[in-house]
């Protein structure tokens, strides 16, 4: 049971992502640079084998999916971002006008999903993939959805992703330490590290 993991892929920049704007099912292409990010995934992801791969229904995440060398990636709707409700297209600094101390992670969305929600979700998909019987798992989605998974996988209340950040195009990796869940990748980023040299 310990050889597991399950890496976990944000897909790349979208237009609403690159302007701070709360994106559920607003289903939104990649932006140039998030083509980009998703094409820079594709060899540190071919280092690996994958027993399964998945994608968020949603054209961004499936995109990176193509993008990054994994077109046949099986579509879950589990995977697809935290519905905002009334908050869809808007930013944190736009709901705090209202709201000053709102999170996501603490008070969810007016006519989206709760925390509870989310987190019934996340638990959803890790006994899933637990039952499957798959030992390496990797999966293309959201920012906030995928914070959320994290969270459930080291058995923390959901109110912890306030507390990772999580970059476009970026690469994690849920696994273990010993006999414990752990995090042994937290948004590795290959297009920025290529860029920055």
């Amino acid at each position: 049971m310990t050889g597991k993991s399950i890496m976990l892929v944000r897909h790349g920049t979208s237009t609403w992502s690159a302007s701070g704007q709360h994106t559920s099912l607003t289903d939104i292409g990649l932006t140039v640079q998030g083509e980009q990010e998703a094409h820079a995934l594709r060899d540190i992801l071919n280092l690996r084998h994958y027993d399964m791969v998945y994608s968020s229904t949603l054209r961004r995440a499936h995109d990176t999916a193509r993008l990054a060398g994994f077109p046949d990636a099986q579509l879950d709707d589990d995977l697809c971002e935290w519905r905002y409700g009334q908050y869809e297209g808007k930013t944190t600094k736009e709901i705090q006008v209202n709201d000053p101390h709102w999170s996501i992670f603490r008070s969810g969305a007016p006519g989206g999903e709760t925390p509870d929600d989310v987190e019934q979700r996340c638990d959803r998909l890790l006994t899933k993939w637990h039952h499957s019987g798959h030992a390496h798992i990797l999966c293309f989605s959201h920012g906030h959805l995928l914070r959320a998974l994290a969270t459930r996988w080291l058995g923390q209340n959901i109110l912890l992703g306030n507390h990772l950040n999580l970059d476009a195009g970026s690469i994690s990796i849920l696994a273990w330490e010993h006999h414990e869940h752990a995090l042994a990748l937290w948004n590795y980023c290959p297009y920025s590290v290529v860029n920055e040299v």
